[in-house]
């Protein structure tokens, strides 16, 4: 009998070698690795998310009558070598991973290959696509994307003439005191009990609420959800911060999706009919399926194009950022208060959607010249959406620019200002966003000249940021800003700012 190795990022059916697969065919592994559960200092939520996504799926291949292996092992390894050792299957198969660090583990070990179907786009067709391409900016490939797929289109052309609503989607946050959807959730069961209690001490974070959908029934309930109650009013305020909501309106679909609990097409298709029956406004939906199949799909496409490139892309730092991550992401007080909001929330709930990721802790780490790597894998243990594939580029690549500019065209560099105009935060905070230089002059303010003074040789020349870095070279108070930007790191690396 064949086993079909299924890894812990791909728990549906209908994914590639299990798709191929019946009862009495085959039997199925999965394998918890205590290697990898020691290997960094995960979230409480994400690391349950995951143990208690497989352990559910196990209990589902059962009672549709496969023969499950699922063990707990030191290391994935030694769990598949030892299922071997037991089972003396006729083959080993597996799909294609998701991380180039279990691709070398499952190339070493001989296991047959199944092509993945988990994303719209295969990675050898992404570089494909990339070939010859002096610049691979994400909105061509999102066109492409629609044109082959289908989603929002009117014939040859986009649904409502245009193919980016994105313009219509950054509408700062409302001050009506209006509500938002609130996330369904389940109760706690022994099966998340017995998780919680596997958990190593390392791990952080607020213990789960049952909220994270942690079963293909409970994926589904949420996307009905979402395109019932939260889809109709994503899209203007997609980009807004509010530090009363940590979730506006957000699908919060991440997670599932990255676990394979649900499927790309299934999301889009179900966003496409709600357009398509009057339920959901275009912008709305527009916005949802770009970041669907745009966004997450080009992010995963540049993973795999950067790694077979150049292994060295974990380790790129164009910018010579070398400070260790400061201790306000483990926990420091602070009296940045959107940074403090914003931690908060990856704090109770492993998850803070992309623009305070980006423009506050991104934005933070990158004026502040924290070696990009100790914020990839602290994003990467921290979010319950967390992987490898999903950090490496958006961190390294986007956040902080530490590609040099191959996925980024511009480094997503920002002072006070931004902030204030895309949240609540700055009318209560103790610094002054307004200020460059003073005791309460807003740090990002401050590191954002800064930032530019210290790299003008490097952005003197890009199109898109050479208006600031003239005016940071014309600021009388620059030598001022440069000593206030001295304090603040040092602050900011001792834990007191």
């Amino acid at each position: 009998m064949d086993t079909v190795l299924v890894l812990g990022d791909q728990l549906n059916r209908r994914i590639g070698a299990l798709a191929l697969a019946a009862p009495g065919d085959a039997r199925v592994l999965l394998v918890e690795s205590a290697e990898k559960l020691a290997s960094k200092p995960w979230h409480r939520q994400r690391a349950h998310l995951i143990l208690a996504s497989m352990r559910r799926f196990a209990d589902e291949l059962r009672r549709a009558g496969f023969e499950v292996d699922h063990r707990r092992a030191p290391s994935m390894r030694a769990g598949i070598t030892a299922h071997v050792a037991d089972h003396a299957p006729t083959r080993l198969v597996a799909t294609e991973p998701n991380s180039a660090v279990a691709q070398a583990l499952l190339d070493s070990l001989d296991v047959d290959l199944v092509r993945s179907n988990q994303f719209l786009c295969h990675r050898d067709e992404f570089a494909e696509w990339a070939d010859g391409r002096r610049q691979r900016t994400m909105e061509p490939f999102y066109r492409q994307q629609r044109r082959r797929l289908g989603y929002l289109m009117d014939g040859d052309e986009p649904a409502g003439g245009r193919w980016n609503f994105d313009a219509e989607n950054r509408e700062p946050p409302p001050s009506d005191g209006r509500t938002w959807p609130t996330p369904p959730t389940g109760r706690l069961d022994a099966l998340d009990r017995a998780v919680l209690d596997d958990l190593p001490d390392s791990c952080w974070g607020a213990d789960p609420t049952g909220m994270w959908p942690t079963s293909r029934r409970q994926a589904l309930a949420r996307l009905r959800h979402v395109v019932a109650e939260v889809l109709p009013r994503f899209g203007p305020h997609e980009d807004a911060l509010l530090s009363t909501n940590w979730h506006l309106a957000h699908t919060l679909l991440s997670a599932p999706l990255n676990l394979g609990l649900l499927l790309p097409d299934e999301v889009c298709d179900a966003a496409e009919a709600a357009y398509r029956s009057g339920d959901v406004p275009l912008a709305s939906a527009e916005g949802f399926i770009r970041q669907v199949i745009g966004w997450r799909e080009y992010v995963w496409g540049t993973y795999w194009l950067e790694l077979r490139d150049d292994d060295g892309y974990r380790s790129a730092n164009a910018l010579g950022a070398h400070r260790p991550l400061p201790p306000v992401y483990r926990g420091a007080p602070t009296a940045m208060r959107c940074v403090a909001s914003v931690l908060d929330d990856v704090h109770d709930h492993g998850w803070t959607h992309h623009i305070a990721r980006l423009m506050v802790l991104g934005n933070l780490s990158l004026l502040g010249g924290v070696d990009p790597w100790s914020l990839t894998e602290w994003m990467w243990s921290g979010f319950v959406d967390g992987a490898e594939w999903v950090m490496l580029p958006n961190v390294i690549g986007m956040s902080q620019h530490a590609d040099g500019g191959r996925m980024a065209t511009k480094p997503y560099a920002a002072g006070g200002n931004y902030i204030d105009k895309m949240s609540d935060f700055c009318g209560d905070c103790a610094f002054d966003r307004t200020k460059r230089v003073g005791d309460d002059a807003c740090p990002f303010t401050t590191l954002y000249w800064d930032f530019l003074d210290r790299h003008t040789e490097r952005f003197a020349r890009n199109p898109r940021v050479v208006q600031q870095v003239r005016a940071a070279g014309r600021r009388a108070d620059m030598p001022e800003i440069r000593r206030r930007a001295a304090d603040v790191l040092e602050q900011l690396s001792a834990g007191t700012l």
